[in-house]
């Protein structure tokens, strides 16, 4: 008597795990969207705002750019961040001081498209009007 699987047996394994990942993959393929999104608001709610309170703490005033919070600062102080933050998108973040929607600063992701102004921006001022 011969052991093993016959070619059917193995059709079938292979037609189960085909629709076993048909069923779970539309369900994962649009969490990572959702996960760029909450990562883009991570940091710019918690991260680099942090960054940014501690550098205008030590040094009186909002840097004038984002890489600035790389580098040490004129008084020793720093850096405050590893390197230059770059959004999930791979694009770096937007920073304005002082803001026009906040009057320390305005920081935002450009989201998913890439494209500046559009509803799918991720704004560091979201979550004052959300409030009002």
């Amino acid at each position: 008597m011969r052991k093993g699987f016959t070619l059917i047996e193995l059709m079938l394994v292979v037609i189960i795990i085909g629709v076993l990942v048909g069923m779970v993959m539309p369900r994962l393929a649009g969490r990572s969207q959702e996960a760029r999104i909450a990562a883009a608001q991570a940091d710019i709610f918690s991260n680099i705002a942090t960054a940014l309170d501690l550098f205008e703490l030590d040094n009186g005033k909002y840097p004038e750019g984002l890489d600035d919070l790389a580098k040490k600062t004129e008084n020793g102080k720093g850096p405050y961040l590893k390197r230059q933050p770059i959004d999930p998108w791979k694009n770096p973040y937007n920073y304005k001081a002082p803001g026009t929607h906040n009057n320390d600063y305005d920081l935002y992701s450009s989201g998913p498209d890439g494209q500046k102004g559009n509803s799918d921006d991720i704004t560091s001022w979201q979550a004052e009007s959300a409030e009002e």
